[in-house]
């Protein structure tokens, strides 16, 4: 008998292997793969209250007042606390300009021992008045005053300005200017000025005591002048002071060829 060949069972063909899935974009660029879920953002810092207009308040409530006006004096205190500290260093600033100032004042007048300038009366040379007439006088004077610098390092320069006024009993009898000029150190200047006056009239107690002093040849006159100067240390002139004069001065007539009896002059600075 024939033998039967049985034909062999096929080998089962492999089943095909599932395809894996294409990667996300992220891991073909070698990056991790994105969150499928994005995390939310975290809350902005800032953000804004809705309020009704009836719980906003201008006064604070009575729960803070206590709180209120603690901050509020505490800042009041701290600012009193800065006017003062600021006032007392500015005092401290001042009062040491003035001790600074004062020491120079000192330093400079221990080295140059500055002095005023001496005066006095060289003559005068009355013209138009005449005690016996009742009209209004123009009176006149020619006046010769003898200025001494007596300072070895100073000297004084006599300002614009200067005036001059011869009066009798208080009633001006003339005016006049002083002139302006330089007095070097140790020097003696005489200055010569005219002295005018228009429409005087004298009262007649005025008038009778003047002509009892003419009687007597003893005419006392008064000689007052302002003289604005400045005085120089070396290369250094000082600020302008005004020197006051005042003379006492008594004539024996009044008229052109008057001389002087007697006269005493002083000097002083015009502080005020």
């Amino acid at each position: 008998m024939a033998d039967r060949v049985h034909p062999e069972p096929s080998p089962p063909s492999p089943s095909p292997s599932p395809s894996p899935s294409p990667p996300p974009q992220g891991e073909k660029l070698g990056m991790p793969p994105a969150d499928p879920m994005p995390k939310p953002s975290p809350p902005s810092a800032s953000f804004v209250i809705q309020l009704p207009k009836d719980q906003i308040y201008r006064i604070p409530p009575p729960e803070n007042a206590y709180r209120f006006n603690f901050y509020t004096r505490r800042a009041a205190k701290r600012q009193r606390g800065s006017c003062r500290r600021c006032l007392f260093f500015l005092f401290i600033l001042l009062s040491l300009l003035f001790i600074f100032l004062a020491a120079t004042l000192g330093i400079v007048y221990l080295i140059f021992l500055p002095k005023l300038p001496s005066f006095s009366i060289e003559s005068l040379s009355i013209h138009n008045i005449n005690l016996s007439s009742s009209a209004a006088a123009s009176p006149e004077v020619d006046l010769t005053i003898r200025s001494e610098n007596s300072n070895k390092k100073n000297g004084i320069y006599y300002r614009d300005g200067g005036s001059i006024v011869i009066d009798y009993s208080g009633e001006v009898l003339c005016r006049g200017a002083w002139p302006s000029f330089h007095q070097g150190k140790r020097n003696v200047t005489i200055v010569q000025t005219a002295l005018k006056g228009s429409g005087i009239r004298f009262a007649d107690d005025l008038r009778g005591s003047l002509t009892a002093a003419v009687n007597r040849r003893e005419i006392p006159l008064g000689i007052n002048a302002e003289l604005p100067l400045r005085m120089r240390f070396g290369a250094v002139k000082t600020w302008t002071i005004t020197v006051k004069l005042q003379c006492a001065v008594t004539v024996n007539k009044l008229t052109a060829d008057a001389r002087i009896r007697n006269e005493s002059c002083r000097a002083k600075v015009d502080v005020f």
